[in-house]
Order: C-alpha cells, then sequence, then structure tokens
C-alpha cells in the first residue's frame, strides 16, 4: 500500500472514529531490522507516509514490570503481575503551578495528583531500539501524567507572549547544547489569553472555553511552543526525545510497548478500536503504565519532544544529547501516538514530526523536571 491516507480513509470507514487529519506528519522510513506485529496480525509497523514515503518502525522487545503512579510515588502491575518499579523515586516537593487549586482527580483511582511525577535514573539503552543509536542519559523526572486540560487553564489564566524568560527551561545534564527558551519565539505564541484559547479549540480538540466534564483529559491542539511555555511555567521543561523513549521503552529494557510484551488491547492504551477517536482522563490505563510510573505515553495524546526531527538520528552515540539545530523549515519530534491511532503505532519506537506552529486535536505533551538533589 503506497498511500498512507488512503490505508487510513479505509480503517476509519470501517472504524467510524478514528483521525484522517495526518497532514504534516512525517513517519521515519523503515531501517529497523524488523518489526513489532500489531493487532490483526500484521507483521509491519506503521503505514506509507503522504509527506516521505516512509514507515513508522519498532522492533520487538522483552518487557518486564510496570508501574503505577501514586502521588509522587510508583507502585504497580505489568503484563506479568509484578509490582513496582525499581529505581524510581517519588517527587515530594510543592506541587507545580498547574496544580495549585485543583484536586487530586487523576490516575485510575481519580484520586492522585495530575502533576505526579517520578524520578528515572539515569542509564544507557538504544533509541528507538536500534543498536545503531546508542544513547546514556542522567537521572531526571517526567510528569506521570499529560497535560490536563485543568492544567492548562491555570497557564491560560496567567498567560502573557512574553512570560518566558530567554534561557529558560534548559536541560541541566546538556547545558552545553541547550539554549533554552529562544525570546524569538515569542512571536509564535498567541498575543493574548483570548487568541490562545481560540488556538486550543482546534478540530477535535479537547479544550472548551468554559471549565466543564473534559478537565482531566489531557490538552491538544497546543503547539510546540505553547507546551515549551507551558513546561517552564510550571516549573519543568520540555522532554528530550532521548528522555521521553527512555521512560517509554523502559531504559536497557528496550520495551517493545511501555508495559512490556503483550499486544495493546484496551485496557493499556486508549487507541482504535477502543475508545477510537475519543481522549479518556489521563492515567485512566493503570495496566499500561511504564516501567516508572507514567500513564498514556503510548495513545490518548501524542506528546511534544524537544527535538528537531532528523531521520536517521543525526547522533550515533550519544550523552544526554537532543538535536537543537533548528532552521524556519525545521519540523520537531512528537511520540507516543494517540486516540486515533491503531495499534500498530503504539510502540515506544514510533516517532513522529509536525511544524511547531501547528495545533493538531490529538497532540498534547507532558512536562520533565530536575529530579531532587541528592
Amino acid at each position: 500500500m503506497r498511500s498512507f491516507t488512503l490505508r487510513w480513509a479505509f480503517a476509519c470507514v470501517a472504524l467510524n472514529a478514528c483521525t484522517t487529519n495526518f497532514t504534516g506528519y512525517h513517519l521515519e522510513p523503515d531501517e529497523s531490522a524488523g518489526g513489532a506485529p500489531a493487532s490483526g496480525g500484521k507483521g509491519q509497523v506503521g503505514g506509507d507516509s503522504a509527506a516521505n514515503g516512509g514507515r513508522s518502525t519498532g522492533a520487538q522487545s522483552d518487557g518486564g514490570d510496570g508501574g503505577d503512579s501514586r502521588d509522587r510515588g510508583s507502585a504497580g502491575t505489568s503484563d506479568t503481575g509484578a509490582a513496582g518499579a525499581a529505581g524510581s523515586e517519588a517527587i515530594d516537593s510543592s506541587p507545580p503551578r498547574s496544580c495549585i487549586g485543583l484536586a487530586s482527580t487523576c490516575g485510575a483511582d481519580q484520586a492522585t495528583s495530575c502533576c505526579a511525577s517520578t524520578s528515572l535514573p539515569g542509564g544507557s539503552y538504544n533509541r528507538s531500539n536500534r543498536v545503531e543509536a546508542p544513547a546514556t542519559l542522567s537521572a531526571f523526572a517526567l510528569d506521570a501524567y499529560e497535560i490536563s486540560v485543568g492544567r492548562f487553564r491555570n497557564f491560560l489564566a496567567v498567560y502573557l507572549q512574553n512570560m518566558t524568560a530567554a534561557g529558560a527551561g534548559k536541560n541541566p545534564n546538556n547545558l552545553g547544547s541547550d539554549s533554552g527558551w529562544d525570546t524569538a519565539w515569542n512571536d509564535k505564541l498567541p498575543t493574548n489569553a483570548n487568541a490562545l484559547s481560540t488556538a486550543l479549540q482546534c478540530e477535535s480538540g479537547t479544550f472548551t472555553a468554559a471549565a466543564g466534564t473534559n478537565e482531566n483529559l489531557p490538552v491538544t491542539c497546543i503547539n510546540w511552543y505553547e507546551a515549551f511555555a507551558f513546561c517552564v511555567w510550571d516549573g519543568g521543561r520540555l522532554p528530550t526525545e532521548a528522555e521521553w523513549n527512555y521512560a517509554a521503552a523502559g531504559g536497557a529494557e528496550e520495551r517493545a510497548y511501555p508495559w512490556g510484551t503483550a499486544l495493546p488491547n484496551d485496557s493499556y492504551a486508549v487507541f482504535c478500536p477502543g475508545s477510537c477517536g475519543k481522549m479518556q482522563r489521563v492515567g485512566s490505563r493503570a495496566p499500561g503504565n511504564g516501567k516508572w510510573g507514567q500513564s498514556d505515553l503510548v495513545g490518548n495524546a501524542w506528546e511534544w519532544a524537544l527535538d528537531v526531527f532528523v531521520n536517521p538520528y543525526p547522533q550515533t552515540s550519544c550523552v544526554n544529547c537532543a538535536n537543537t539545530a533548528a532552521t524556519s523549515a525545521s519540523l520537531r519530534v512528537f511520540r507516543g501516538a494517540s486516540s486515533g491511532n491503531e495499534a500498530s503505532y503504539l510502540l515506544s519506537a514510533t516517532r513522529n514530526s509536525r511544524a511547531p506552529s501547528d495545533h493538531n486535536g490529538f497532540i498534547g505533551a507532558r512536562c520533565a523536571r530536575n529530579p531532587p538533589a541528592p
């Protein structure tokens, strides 16, 4: 099948819910040794991209035990039923700004802070399960949940176009090449809160002008600049692509899926067919949590990462790396698949990209944070 768009058009006729809005998506070419099987018996991962003729790829890997975040801690089960998440450390600090005044209503128990976060130990692994792309990371922290509508609403209440300081949001493990926020990006942001609210109400988006029943859904229709500015305001930063992938793959375990090796079903992730096209509460699929307790690493909403998209990876071997060399034509990485995608996109190895100024109803974000001082 040569047409990515046509393939999805047929799928959506059958499912009558999944998204056909893949304008601007750029899936990486298939350069891996092999793909993991998806549901329905498919051996090849992903679909042909109308933009570049490439495929989303990922190799099958062994899984391990998973974890479910519990208000800045981690415990839970995986497909093997093992409890806990070895090496994770709860972060006990004052709540980020976005959760001030918000009740603890996130997670599978609907009683966890929507700003729960855990610390991930440093380690080495192969990015996107590719032996030719090893990386070593220092310890970092990553939010358990995607940014919710309610959290972003608190940001909107104080939003100013020039609120983000130059250099803010740097990765402390990569100060040599990460320059943080560039004030030239201020012009890429909506001019005021009303303009941002309008942008957030794009097609298939979850944000509503007034607070309602969507407050615990992942916020979508945020572009890369808005996601970056939010995370900085909230005391964090955008995760690098290497950090995001490390969390989703369980580090050196290089899991095929965040929960392990079991093929996706509706208990693990929000995707098609299951809840096809309909975002669910953040953290509602606890059996699908990653090794260190992060929920919805695949499914529900795609998630922006810091990096400029380049394929293959620009560094063959790297330490705390991120590709930050941007031009006016650069695309930014987003990962993790959405409620509008089928099972073949839920691999921890799947990469995707889009123009950073684009608003899309299936793309959101989660924030990384600095780990607590030893």
